[in-house]
């Protein structure tokens, strides 16, 4: 590792972070810029160049240019912005791209935001200008607007006034991204940053900023299927109450409706009518809703565990799934599955167990058998909430030599 840094590690307010990986065509001027901006801000800070094993001599570049540069061990976008944040030396830090698309000569708007105690500032490229061809059509009328619309809506007020959600360059608060526990290491990273940061209530700004089009003569790292793929598995993931389960929620509530009425008999409306068959559907979307609901228990829980949601999210969920309650509701419904079950066989048998009326038999069968399914579904959905709420506590062992040592290496 190199470096070039004027003053002193405590006096440094600003790091301008680029991630780097064979970019010796553009990095010289991106540096140029950003530490000709910081000077004329006044702002005391830093380039950082985390290089992810660049082979085109870019880490000798940004070091000539003035950049200090530090070599990011883990492959990837995320990966290189990781290990800079790791190793930044400034109370604030400004991320950007080093193919020169990003206006890295204008960090005024992002510096104020962050004095003004602003957790995470956002740019906004379609607020500020897109040059012709510095963004492909897709994503600019699709990918980008699709993306950030689902990021407001999945991760409610926080990101409400967010327009831009994947543009490449922001400003944070070192520490309070530090707290977050980071950890993707490909182009989703960008993503997690925003996610974490709202499912944490942190204080989040968007300013303008312009995209113009990159200065290399390769194509880009993006990929744009495979990486926005992955942009919004890992939106998804992130929102179980919203994927998982608020619509296991309504599919339980109207299975358990239909199935209800179609046990008591046929149902006509507008002048279609219901019968064996929808019962069958009304019993599976009361299976389906049961186990929707508990794997999104089960995310909120994981969540809570690995500290990326908060703990009022997933307590409530945690007493609800308990294995004593899970339990207590499982037999219930398994006995009260077996009792129908008993019934229809009585019936059966009634009749010398020979030919049955079959939608008489169904009608009892079916939600007999569902309530069984979704009994024992809710007991081991019990059992696994209980391993996932396990802690493991510190406890003194002993040594060879006989003496106490904690387990808390």
């Amino acid at each position: 590792m190199a470096s070039t840094v004027a003053k002193d590690d405590v006096d440094i307010e600003v790091t301008v972070l680029l991630p780097c990986l064979n970019e010796a065509e553009t990095l010289e001027v991106c540096v140029t810029k950003a530490r000709r901006a910081l000077d004329d801000l006044g702002v005391v800070g830093e380039v950082l160049v985390s290089d992810n094993g660049s082979t085109d001599g870019s880490q000798d570049i940004a070091i000539k240019a003035g950049a200090r540069v530090s070599h990011a061990p883990v492959r990837g976008y995320g990966g290189a912005l990781l290990n800079g944040i790791a190793e930044a030396r400034g109370k604030y830090i400004i991320m950007g791209d080093a193919d020169d698309s990003y206006d890295l000569s204008n960090l005024e708007p992002f510096i104020r935001e962050l004095r003004a105690g602003h957790d995470l500032v956002m740019g906004n490229r379609f607020r500020g200008g897109i040059a012709p061809g510095a963004m492909p059509p897709l994503h600019r009328y699709l990918g980008n607007p699709v993306l950030s619309f689902l990021g407001r809506r999945l991760f409610g007020k926080s990101l409400s006034h967010v327009g831009d959600f994947h543009c490449g360059i922001r400003g944070f608060n070192r520490d309070r991204i530090r707290q977050l526990g980071l950890c993707m290491p490909g182009m989703e990273f960008a993503s997690e940053l925003v996610v974490r940061a709202a499912l944490n209530d942190y204080d989040i700004v968007e300013v303008p900023t312009t995209l113009q089009p990159d200065g290399r003569s390769r194509p880009p790292h993006l990929r744009t299927w495979r990486d926005g793929w992955r942009h919004l598995r890992f939106l998804l993931v992130f929102a179980p109450r919203k994927t998982l389960i608020w619509p296991g929620a309504i599919m339980f509530v109207l299975g358990l409706i239909g199935t209800s009425i179609l046990t008591v008999g046929p149902l006509r409306v507008a002048g279609v009518g219901f019968d064996i068959n929808t019962l069958v559907y009304t019993c599976l979307a009361m299976l389906v809703g049961t186990q929707l609901l508990m794997f999104g228990a089960f995310a909120l829980i994981y969540g809570h565990n690995e500290g990326i949601t908060s703990e009022r999210q997933s307590d409530r969920w945690i007493r609800l799934i308990r294995l004593e309650t899970c339990t207590a509701v499982g037999v219930l419904l398994v006995l009260i599955g077996l009792a129908g079950s008993i019934l229809a066989f009585s019936a059966w048998g009634s009749r010398g167990f020979g030919a049955q009326d079959l939608g008489e038999a169904l009608r009892v069968v079916l939600p007999s058998s569902t309530c069984i399914g979704v009994g024992v579904t809710v007991i081991f959905a019990g059992l696994f909430s209980s391993l996932l709420s396990l802690r493991r506590v510190n406890s003194p062992v002993v040594s060879p030599a006989g003496e106490f040592a904690s387990t808390n290496a």
